[in-house]
């Protein structure tokens, strides 16, 4: 049985040949993960953030996935450089990046999702972090892509429990 490719943009393909920013960042302000290692999507977001401006002056990534994975979470780190966290957090959607990227497949869209989900949840955490609060622009309730990565991760664990034999099962 073969598998038909999907039909991946020029520029998505680029991205995934030649990520941007693509590696561990030894100085990162914050580090964020999402992602669902059932389907194997994983994303760890690295922000070097200025503390007095709030501008995102560095951003990489490390990916574990497919295609879409990679170029979306690559166009994420260069489209949020120089951004505040605020302009971050309210113009970067999943429709954006993936419009940024040329489009998609419909059924890798949630690639696009869990890079904003991840992203978002970098910048939910350096504030937590370093405060304890979030800023008055920030929603109290996490975002739909915040919400989609935790139900991947949740249905990844669901399922991995599923897997393990009857005797390694947790009650």
């Amino acid at each position: 049985m073969s598998r038909i490719p999907l039909p991946y943009n020029p520029k998505v393909m680029d991205l995934f040949r030649n990520p941007k920013n693509l590696g561990k960042m030894e100085d990162a302000t914050i580090i964020a993960v999402a992602g669902n290692p059932a389907c194997g999507d994983m994303i760890t977001f690295y922000l070097k953030i200025n503390e007095q401006t709030q501008i995102i002056e560095k951003a990489q990534f490390e990916s574990y996935g497919c295609a879409a994975n990679i170029a979306t979470s690559s166009i994420v780190t260069e489209m949020i450089k120089g951004l505040t966290l605020q302009a971050t957090w309210t113009d970067i959607t999943w429709q954006k990046v993936t419009e940024e990227i040329g489009g998609l497949p419909s059924v890798k869209f949630h690639c696009g999702v869990l890079a904003v989900g991840a992203l978002k949840r970098a910048i939910r955490k350096y504030f937590h972090d370093n405060d304890g609060g979030e800023p008055a622009w920030m929603p109290k309730e996490n975002t739909f892509e915040e919400k989609q990565a935790l139900e991947e991760e949740e249905l990844a664990n669901t399922l991995s429990k599923g897997l393990k034999p009857e005797e390694e099962k947790s009650p």
